[in-house]
């Protein structure tokens, strides 16, 4: 069985409307992005919703969790918004599944070009395959559990709470 992503939205997918002057979705570079990184990983990709992490509601983190319990997979990245990414691994965290689940997320848009996104999907795809059952957060190459890792609003990085 392979890799389960969903994807959400988040700075991920987001472009840039020149005319405008503002950030929007349209499609996900999910396929484009793993073609780039030359990924040979058998996964099922899912494009759930596309939306600003905070402009989700509980129905979409809702959403998000039934989406997990009922895939076939045990192994899942989600794709998400790193403002509220931690509140939506706490709903699928409270669901108790037996499974992986990693959320991944970018500060820069992928089609930015210099993105961090193309290296949190392969250290998302890297640590789903490895960790136990449980949901954590990867970002910059590190994997947090879910209940210990904050966003520091100071310097956008995501660090480890110690308790």
């Amino acid at each position: 069985m392979g890799i389960r992503i969903f994807v959400t939205g988040g700075t991920f997918d987001k472009e840039y409307d020149e005319i405008k002057g503002k950030l929007y979705f349209k499609d996900t570079h999910m396929k484009e992005m793993l073609e780039l990184g030359r990924s040979r990983l058998d996964v099922d990709i899912r494009t759930l919703m596309m939306i600003d992490s905070l402009e989700m509601t509980d129905e979409d983190r809702n959403l998000i969790m039934e989406n997990c319990k009922h895939a076939e997979e045990d192994q899942i990245v989600i794709t998400h918004g790193t403002d509220t990414m931690v509140d939506t691994a706490r709903v699928i965290a409270d669901a108790q599944l037996e499974k992986t689940v990693i959320l991944v997320g970018a500060m820069i848009p992928y089609k930015f070009g210099s993105s961090d996104g193309l290296f949190n999907l392969g250290s998302a795809l890297a640590f789903v395959q490895v960790l136990p059952h449980g949901v954590y957060i990867a970002m910059n190459g590190r994997y947090f559990p879910y209940d210990r890792v904050r966003k520091n609003p100071n310097t956008g990085r995501f660090e480890e709470i110690t308790t």
